[in-house]
């Protein structure tokens, strides 16, 4: 994903909303976040076998229960309060979104708060993965937040703490095995994944 913006003004006086988002060439993936609008550019091979490496685990797990995963392009929407969803503006499709309410699943993707994300770093997208949208997973109480780096083969995982605030990440490695806090059950093997 690049991170080239539709909107450069930071303070948001004529904001993007998913209503504008929905109009826009459907070859073309964009995400919105807080109304700024940002171009995203196509993932390369080494992505896209983590990506698939990593939701066929997830899956795999998940037949005959609750929760439900999905990928890319897959899209998931943020209000602030009870606005229509036109009127949205933060609309992200993370890597992989497991959700296990499933109220906040329509035809669109899913309105609300997946329990888990998953976002594979791209060196353009380094910025927006550990900032913008550690900070927005974070407001917005994705209970578990995970950052893949496929060139270091590193995954840091986010989860909240006491305060509503993610804790200090736990790291690993490549040869590391990790337990799914939000999925009890389902454990990991990180060299599968990064194989």
């Amino acid at each position: 994903m690049s991170v080239k913006s539709k909107k450069q003004n930071s303070k948001c006086s004529k904001c993007f909303t998913y209503g504008d988002y929905l109009t826009w060439p459907e070859n073309e993936r964009w995400e919105i976040i807080d109304g700024a609008a940002y171009l995203m550019t196509g993932p390369v091979r080494i992505h896209q076998k983590i990506l698939g490496n990593l939701f066929v685990r997830f899956y795999n797990f998940l037949q005959g229960k609750t929760c439900e995963v999905y990928l890319a392009p897959f899209d998931v929407r943020f209000p602030r309060q009870n606005e229509n969803d036109e009127e949205i503006v933060t609309v992200v499709q993370p890597d992989i979104a497991v959700i296990c309410d499933a109220s906040k699943l329509d035809d669109r993707g899913c309105r609300g708060s997946p329990d888990l994300i998953v976002e594979i770093v791209s060196p353009s997208t380094a910025s927006m993965d550990f900032i913008k949208k550690l900070n927005l997973y974070e407001r917005q109480k994705v209970r578990e937040y995970w950052i893949l780096h496929p060139v270091d083969k590193i995954l840091m995982v986010f989860k909240f703490g006491e305060e509503s605030k993610y804790q200090k990440p736990e790291i690993y490695s490549e040869s590391d095995k990790v337990k799914v806090e939000v999925l009890a059950g389902l454990e990991i093997d990180l060299n599968e994944v990064f194989a």
